[in-house]
């Protein structure tokens, strides 16, 4: 009887051990080692000592290239933004863990005025990679547009809808 119980209990631990090893190896499998992202512009002090204050908006994008962004309403600033980003696992999304913004303003006759470097700590996050644009209004769902009708009543189109007419 005792060896019956012993050669149970040796079983019971070989598959709790097997079980083991399998969880841990399927576990390790899904975190697969982390995978760092680097986006944008990297500016070294080579490159950028070849745009120095009072240089030429054509030697800036000479020696620089297309900035990353420029300023909305006039082309008063150029940004080069360059980003870092880190993720655990392939599916998961990307953390920004570094950015760093090289800022290029110009004077009223095309000159570089000053340089500015700034960094996460310095502000918000610059999104380079956003493809949402956003709007002032708001968007219905067809559904939601279909409740609500085209004209003044929203439940006009209801009453279409089920053949009433309204009165």
């Amino acid at each position: 009887m005792s060896l019956k119980r012993d050669a149970l209990n040796m079983k019971l631990l070989r598959n709790a051990a097997v079980a083991v090893t399998l969880s841990a190896s399927v576990l390790a499998a899904c975190q697969g080692p982390s995978e760092v992202l680097h986006q944008g512009y990297v500016v070294d002090q080579e490159t950028l000592a070849l745009a120095p204050v009072g240089s030429s908006r054509e030697q800036v994008l000479l020696s620089l290239g297309s900035p990353s962004a420029t300023a909305t309403f006039d082309n008063e600033v150029f940004y080069y933004v360059s980003q870092t980003r880190k993720r655990s696992a392939a599916f998961m999304k990307p953390k920004l863990i570094e950015q760093s913004v090289l800022a290029v303003y110009f004077d009223k006759d095309g000159v570089v005025e000053r340089l500015a470097h700034y960094t996460l700590k310095d502000g918000r996050v610059f999104d380079m990679i956003n493809r949402v644009t956003p709007t002032g209004g708001k968007e219905l769902t067809f559904l939601g547009q279909l409740l609500r009708g085209g004209g003044a009543n929203p439940g006009s189109a209801l009453q279409n809808v089920f053949g009433n007419t309204p009165r």
